[in-house]
């Protein structure tokens, strides 16, 4: 299907949050309470419209374990969202926040979304970290804030509806050159004419967690 443009994303945080159940979430519209560890980088893509144009999210979901930090690093160079995960009721995955953030900002362009989820807020009995605090560390970083819960799928459209429609805001302010492909913004039918016009944006779907 043709899409007028197509960004991609990374998912990040550590492991255990729920990254990939919040893809599968989106993409499938399904929970998978018992999911292997990511070994590396899964992907997934789904089809969204922002102000009637059709356009393609390309979701690239990292491992959280250290030893496969500096795989999740290249995939930050040419990503045009990233959600940052924590697990509302472990506190050391929101300690970990600020590592993770440093790494996107190190590793990615400057001008790239991240849109903050504290994940599983379906478990608000266990709740270890505040909304008050997740909405605090994302005000000073300049991140967008939301809580969601893959089981559930409580704000799991959201959270990557509002960061394609960031993203989407900031091609209209001029802000990327979206002839430029390292920002994560490929421009197909139905976009800005340009030297990527035409280009097909599929990509093999390999590692797809089934």
């Amino acid at each position: 299907m043709s899409y007028a443009y197509l960004f991609k994303y990374i998912i990040i945080g550590d492991t255990g949050v729920g990254k990939s159940c919040l893809l599968l979430q989106f993409t499938d519209k399904r929970f998978q309470p018992v999911h292997d560890l990511t070994i590396g980088v899964e992907f997934g893509a789904r089809m969204i419209t922002i102000d009637n144009k059709p356009l393609k999210l390309q979701i690239w979901d990292t491992a959280g374990q250290e030893s496969f930090r500096s795989i999740t690093r290249s995939y930050y160079r040419g990503a045009a969202g990233a959600l940052l995960v924590y697990d509302i009721t472990r506190r050391e995955t929101f300690n970990h926040l600020a590592s993770w953030l440093e790494d996107a900002r190190q590793h990615a362009n400057a001008n790239m979304t991240i849109m903050l989820i504290g994940n599983k807020c379906d478990l608000s009995s266990r709740r270890a970290v505040t909304t008050e605090e997740g909405e605090q560390f994302a005000r000073e970083h300049g991140l967008i804030f939301m809580e969601a819960s893959a089981k559930t799928a409580q704000n799991v459209e959201e959270a990557f509806i509002k960061t394609a429609a960031t993203i989407y805001k900031k091609i209209q302010d001029g802000v990327f050159d979206v002839s430029n492909e390292s920002y994560g913004i490929k421009v197909g039918y139905g976009g800005i004419p340009g030297p990527s016009a035409g280009k097909d944006g599929s990509t093999p779907q390999g590692g797809c967690c089934g």
